[in-house]
């Protein structure tokens, strides 16, 4: 093997040879990852591969059932969802192919006349109530893989906004006595699906629907809201395992069900995560393309986040892309302390659209302004045959020509890039996409020792949340004497340290037809004077 030339951003034959050294190609999934636009150098390579073999090691042990997140004492086990037989017990393996199986089948029943709505006619719509990675992986799964006519439309509860609630209801009308509801949480606890849970009901029953016969839960064997599923005889339950996260859950039942749903190749979904999987197993730096990528990204960064990462896939079935990386790098990479308890803040910032509409948006930055990014191109190369060349121009050609000139600007302005090209796009392709992006996620936070499995930060958001919803509670109580009280005698009456968070609470139920009215200048928060009405 020759030695790998230094990154140059101006000496195109340097560019070329670093180009034919770097590019990572397999031919059966029919995808290249191209990292030699980065400042990857050779002295890099060597100096990484003793961390790398460490995370080799590390992966493998995750694979064969370690408890890889120990913070919640947990293996993680998303690899065995696409190949089950590496599932440290048969019994898993087992119940993981019986799913798929009864996914499978599910999603052929439902939108025809075998699986009719409690009216007797054909479900016409699904309503999915789930946050996070039980509404990201769906949102992906659909935008990338629905076609027109095909399956049945998906409205979202994905957020506990009522406007977003009421927009959707209002747009399913009488349509949801015809709607799946599909309530998708794994604990069975956490809030925001709980609520959506509750309007869709409600809602439902006040049409005079039959909640049972069309709600499905996507839970834990066990959880609440299995519990509650079962005792009330919803129309299916499919397991959501304990040893998988909400980020890398699109390959479980959170991310199959709405692929059976819409008619979608979710056996070729699976196959092509499998496949990237088993590629992505090679421990070998420069033969493996997460490993490339991890690489490029922790020299990048510095190894502490220095850079963001621009997502910019040249297909629009793969717009909602960088918002689904959003969370499996954020979240999986944002930690305040290392797995050695010391405090490093690490992290990679993601955001993106897609290409080429962003060459009108933000690509003038990118180009001219702080270089503190790089970008990720993803481009397919197959074009639909119906869009037929008029007067010679094919629009394909002009989206690779954005995309090449793009890459082109950003080296001359000495940016980096590292790009991933799809002979085709497909369910496999997109299986093996998001298969390759969660092994780098997962080898980079082997290089920074950080736990890429647990979500501290996020957990803190819920309990400060709850403590709020408690103070309510309490500040609720407090007026209901109709007394007259200023933000300030508020808090001194709950002991508060301060009375901010009153008055956030207040001046949200004075907005609203709650009972509650505010005296003063809304300005001068100190000044205002509030009572139950």
């Amino acid at each position: 093997m020759t030695t790998l030339p230094d990154y140059s951003f101006h000496e195109p034959q340097v560019q070329w040879q670093r180009f034919c050294d770097l590019l990572w190609h397999h031919d059966d999934l029919g995808i290249w990852v191209d990292v030699s636009r980065m400042e990857l150098n050779q002295a890099h390579l060597e100096a990484l591969e003793p961390a790398f073999d460490r995370a080799f090691t590390a992966m493998q042990a995750l694979e064969a059932g370690a408890i890889a997140n120990p913070d919640e004492g947990r293996q993680v086990g998303h690899y065995w969802l696409r190949t089950p037989d590496l599932a440290p017990d048969p019994e898993a393996a087992a119940h993981i192919k019986a799913e798929v199986e009864r996914i499978d089948a599910f999603g052929q029943q439902v939108p025809g006349w075998a699986c009719p709505a409690p009216s007797g006619t054909p479900f016409t719509d699904v309503l999915w109530v789930g946050i996070g990675g039980s509404g990201l992986g769906p949102l992906l799964i659909l935008r990338a893989l629905k076609e027109e006519g095909v399956g049945l439309p998906f409205h979202f509860f994905d957020n506990v906004d009522p406007q977003g609630m009421s927009r959707t209801l209002s747009a399913l009308g009488e349509r949801l006595l015809t709607t799946l509801v599909v309530v998708v949480s794994k604990s069975g606890g956490t809030p925001e699906p709980r609520l959506g849970m509750e309007q869709a009901r409600a809602r439902l029953e006040a049409l005079g629907g039959s909640w049972a016969q069309q709600a499905v839960a996507v839970t834990m064997v066990g959880s609440q809201l299995d519990q509650r599923a079962e005792a009330e005889g919803w129309l299916a339950r499919f397991d959501m395992f304990d040893w998988v996260g909400g980020r890398t859950s699109i390959t479980s039942a959170v991310g199959l069900l709405p692929a059976a749903l819409i008619g979608a190749d979710l056996h070729g979904f699976l196959e092509g995560a499998a496949r990237m999987d088993a590629a992505t197993r090679a421990a070998n730096l420069r033969e493996n393309p997460a490993a490339l990528m991890a690489a490029a990204w922790h020299v990048a960064g510095g190894g502490a986040g220095g850079r963001d990462m621009v997502v910019l896939p040249y297909r629009d079935r793969l717009e909602v892309f960088s918002r689904y990386l959003q969370q499996l790098v954020m979240e999986s990479l944002g930690k305040r302390l290392d797995r050695d308890g010391r405090e490093v803040h690490q992290g990679i910032a993601v955001y993106g659209n897609k290409g080429s509409t962003d060459q009108h948006a933000y690509v003038q930055q990118l180009r001219d302004g702080v270089d503190n990014f790089f970008v990720t191109f993803i481009e397919a190369l197959d074009d639909p045959a119906d869009v037929a060349p008029v007067d010679g121009d094919y629009p394909g050609d002009f989206l690779d020509g954005f995309l090449q000139g793009t890459r082109s600007a950003l080296t001359e302005g000495g940016r980096q890039s590292l790009s991933i090209s799809l002979r085709r796009f497909d369910a496999r392709s997109l299986g093996a996409l998001v298969a390759l992006f969660e092994r780098a996620v997962g080898l980079y936070g082997e290089l920074v020792n950080v736990n890429a499995y647990d979500q501290p930060g996020v957990e803190a958001g819920k309990k400060a949340a709850a403590t709020i919803l408690d103070l309510q509670g309490r500040v609720e109580a407090l007026l209901a004497d109709g007394q007259a009280r200023s933000v300030a005698a508020i808090g001194e009456e709950l002991q508060l340290p301060s009375p901010e968070a009153a008055f956030w609470i207040l001046r949200h139920l004075c907005g609203n037809d709650r009972g509650f009215s505010a005296e003063g200048d809304w300005g001068d928060p100190a000044g205002l004077v509030f009572r139950k009405v």
